[in-house]
This record gives structure tokens, sequence and C-alpha cells, in this order.
């Protein structure tokens, strides 16, 4: 699964209707450039690609009065909030897939029912433990990894890896158990896009809005 996908969907979900400048905006917003693959190329060819599969909608728009370039702009279709939903709850209960996908899952987290992602974290949390005692049942010398040479010490960064998210897991399910955010059907969530015309603090300046004809 690519975290672009589930990025770009969520971005355009969240504005109502976006150019792809605005997207890419809002995934620098978020630092998903540093943490994925979300370049401006990749975004502008997820817009496209998305748009011819019935998930985005394409909206040709008219040069504006001041004589900027024709945008087009993107509209979340039903089948692109399906897919979208999908994505979230998958990258939410999957705990093998790449960071960069938990990372995107979680900027788009209160989108669901506070149960809801609970259960979904739930099950990553016992995904997690699972695949940590099996591991360590069959692969991990009671010796410790140094009788493997540094070859244990691979196997040694993936259990410390899932150990560390394991209590980061059972944190945050206790921190939404406990009251915190605002989750869907709770009230105003907090959206994290930029509004047209705010300046974004975290530009590259590899985006132009000409990109987006």
């Amino acid at each position: 699964m690519s975290a672009i996908r589930l990025l770009v969907l969520g971005a355009v979900r969240q504005h109502g209707r976006a150019h792809g400048y605005q997207v890419r905006g809002d995934l620098e917003y978020w630092g998903a450039h540093e943490w994925s693959n979300a370049k401006p190329g990749s975004v502008y060819h997820a817009l496209k690609q998305m748009a011819r599969q019935g998930l985005l909608h394409a909206h040709e728009t008219a040069a504006s009065t001041a004589g900027g370039p024709p945008r087009t702009e993107y509209e979340i279709t039903r089948r692109g909030a399906e897919e979208f939903l999908s994505l979230l709850r998958a990258s939410l209960r999957a705990y093998d897939r790449r960071p960069d996908v938990l990372t995107a899952a979680l900027g788009f987290l209160v989108e669901l029912p506070r149960e809801e992602a609970v259960g979904l974290l739930r099950e990553r949390l016992h995904g997690l433990e699972k695949w940590h005692a099996t591991v360590m049942a069959r692969y991990m010398p009671e010796e410790g990894p140094a009788v493997l040479g540094h070859i244990g010490e691979v196997m040694n960064l993936w259990l410390c890896s899932a150990e560390s998210e394991a209590v980061w897991c059972r944190g945050l399910i206790e921190r939404m158990e406990g009251g915190a955010y605002t989750f869907t059907g709770e009230g105003e969530p907090f959206v994290g896009v930029l509004r047209e015309g705010q300046e974004n603090p975290y530009a590259t300046g590899e985006w132009h809005p000409e990109d987006d004809r």
C-alpha cells in the first residue's frame, strides 16, 4: 500500500474541492515530503491517476480574472470516499506496513468514529504482540542476538521496533479512551489543511501553480 494514495485522497476530501497546488501545500504542511514519497511529481501523478480511476472528479476551471492560468480542481467521488476509508482502516489495523503508511493514517485518525479507531488500533497491537512472541520463540537465541553474529542485530532491530511501537500504541489507545481528540460524530474535528491563500511555512518551492494546468 502506498501512503501517497491515502494522503492525496484525504487532502482532497478535507478541502471538498482542491487543485494540485493546494494538495501539495497540505502535504508539505504535514511534513509528508520528509517521511513519505509525496514528492511534487508523485502528487500530481496520483491526482490524475485517481481521476482516471473514478476516485476523483476533475473540474476544469476557467482562467482567473487576474490573468492566471486555468487549473484543474479535484473533488472526491463516492467511490473515492469509500477507497479513502478502506485505506485508512487497513493502514491502522495492519502492523506489517511501512512506517509512512501508518504516519499517513494517523493524520486522518479522527475521520473515523472513536470506538472504531480504538478497535482498529487494538487489532494492530494484537498483531504486533503475536509477531513479537513468534519471533522470540523461533528465531531469537536465548543467549541474545550476538550469537548470530552481526546479522542477529537485524532481527534485534525489528524486535525493538515492535516493542517500541506496542508501547506507543497502548498509550494512544489509552488517550483515546480517555477522551482525547474530537472524532467523527463528536463535534467539529480538527482539520489541518491550508486555507486558500494561507502561507505555507514549510513550502519547498518545488511545486508551481502552472503544474495544475
